[in-house]
């Protein structure tokens, strides 16, 4: 089902990083991800992170390549542009090793279930999801992916 409103897209992400900021400065998240960035509005995007970020006192991270885990669909992640929200350096750290962890699965082809469910497991917990959540993402065998209005 689509809106019948128009929604300005920039004006939109932008709302959402704000309030994804929020949770990271509250503590409500340990890690936040922005929408995928269109290439063509990451100046933008960016612009916009870095001064809501110093607003809340939180830090940002720009990823080229969002992990791929079993929380959300391989479409949505594989290969998009993001931004990671956080407030303490221990969340990056731990999202770069679990993005190393799966590089070095990935390439002895060993990125498959049960670690691969851990991954995803562990990607859950950092974004602040409860446990029964993640536990049905991941089991879900048609994940629904955040966004869906746009």
């Amino acid at each position: 089902m689509r809106l019948s409103y128009q929604l300005d897209q920039i004006s939109y992400e932008i709302g959402m990083i704000n309030s994804f900021i929020e949770m990271v400065a509250c503590g409500v998240k340990r890690l936040a991800i922005s929408p995928p960035i269109d290439p063509r509005n990451l100046n933008i995007m960016l612009e916009a992170s870095k001064i809501i970020s110093e607003g809340f006192g939180t830090k940002y991270f720009f990823e080229e390549s969002l992990i791929v885990t079993d929380i959300q669909s391989e479409e949505f992640t594989k290969g998009k542009n993001s931004i990671l929200y956080y407030a303490k350096d221990d969340a990056i750290t731990e999202y770069l090793d679990l993005k190393k962890e799966i590089k070095s699965l990935t390439d002895k082809n060993e990125y498959s279930g049960q670690k691969r469910r851990e991954i995803s497991f562990a990607f859950g917990r950092l974004l602040g999801y409860p446990d029964e959540v993640i536990l049905r993402k991941i089991d879900s065998p048609s994940h629904i992916d955040p966004f869906v209005l746009i």
